[in-house]
């Protein structure tokens, strides 16, 4: 057995320990996320409102952290596996919700429904999100693969910027002239999980299931489509079928997620390049770690943002933006910047 071979079979057994340990550090996040805020708490207010008692201040902040820290685990999870989709989809290693314009598709949408039409229901919102990302995702698609040559990820990433600046621009054009809705549109903007309640998450969960249930239904089939279009055709895979599942996979899961939490961007582009350097390129496993990381990344985005500006709170927006620009250029400026 070569060198190369002993240390890749290696590398397999780890990932259950890889598993178990991601997996640990997320049941830490969230007793972190409930324990630590804007306000401190005793560990008998903590366990008072695990009980459902609510006769404190602490308790009470403990009561209203809970269904934040459950949103924060929901989206994370959601946010990591449609980039890594996306990425494996379009072996695009610049592929993301964020930088695809998808995700400000989805909050134009919701912007116009809220400006023009005077909708504010939540179930509302997660329709007008998913259509809004799916459009946006057509439409970058289509423009990237005009002019000379196929769609390149740079030709991409240009299109997606540019489609997202003009729906930002929209959104502001939009808003700006309506001192009305414009406290809570920009509010709502930056990306976050403050505010959470199980009644809104039960509105948006039935879309992320579903979501999920297709990358798990796809993951095998993405790891046929990574050989080529046409050995995946030849080993009897529908190709079209393949990618339109996956698409519609991480339309669902962004849209539904942009619909309660608003635009959070970079999540779907770091936590796939993460994992592919614990677990490596096997969609079987990488759709797993994504999403358990990419809770995990968002978990400590959120607890960071009380910490850092108390007794105020930065939103999980701003603090993934900061993670995350600096590592989309470290990814522009690799030299590989070619194909997955």
């Amino acid at each position: 057995m070569s060198q190369s071979n002993a240390k890749h079979k290696g590398f397999l057994k780890q990932k259950p320990i890889a598993l178990l340990f991601v997996t640990a550090v997320l049941l830490l996040l969230c007793f972190s996320s409930i324990a630590v805020g804007t306000r401190d708490v005793s560990w008998q207010e903590i366990i008072g409102a695990l009980q459902g008692q609510m006769n404190t201040m602490g308790e009470a902040s403990v009561t209203m952290r809970i269904p934040r820290t459950v949103l924060a685990i929901i989206a994370g999870c959601a946010l990591g596996l449609s980039g890594a989709i996306m990425q494996s989809v379009t072996r695009n290693p610049l592929a993301d919700p964020g930088i695809l314009g998808v995700n400000v598709g989805a909050a134009f949408f919701v912007v116009i429904g809220l400006a023009w039409f005077g909708i504010n229901q939540l179930q509302t919102y997660v329709w007008l999100a998913i259509l809004g990302a799916g459009i946006t995702a057509i439409f970058v698609y289509f423009i990237s693969s005009l002019g000379y040559g196929k769609s390149t990820p740079l030709k991409f990433a240009l299109a997606g910027a540019a489609t997202s600046a003009a729906l930002s621009s929209f959104i502001v054009a939009v808003v700006l002239p309506r001192n009305d809705i414009a406290g809570s549109a920009n509010s709502w903007q930056i990306g976050g999980v403050g505010g959470a309640t199980f009644d809104s998450i039960q509105l948006v969960l039935p879309f992320l299931i579903v979501g999920f249930l297709l990358s798990v239904f796809i993951a095998r089939k993405l790891n046929t489509l990574a050989l080529g279009d046409d050995i995946a055709a030849g080993l009897g895979e529908n190709v079209t079928w393949i990618r339109l599942l996956a698409w519609l996979s991480a339309v669902l899961l962004c849209g539904a997620t942009t619909a309660i939490c608003g635009p959070i961007g970079f999540v779907g582009l770091v936590v796939p390049h993460l994992c592919r350097l614990l677990v490596g390129v096997d969609n079987r496993w990488l759709l797993i770690f994504s999403a358990l990381i990419g809770a995990c990344l968002l978990l400590s985005a959120d607890v960071l943002g009380r910490v850092i500006a108390r007794p105020s709170e930065l939103s999980v927006g701003v603090v993934t933006a900061f993670v995350g620009a600096p590592f989309f250029i470290w990814i522009v400026r690799r030299q590989r910047v070619k194909e997955l």
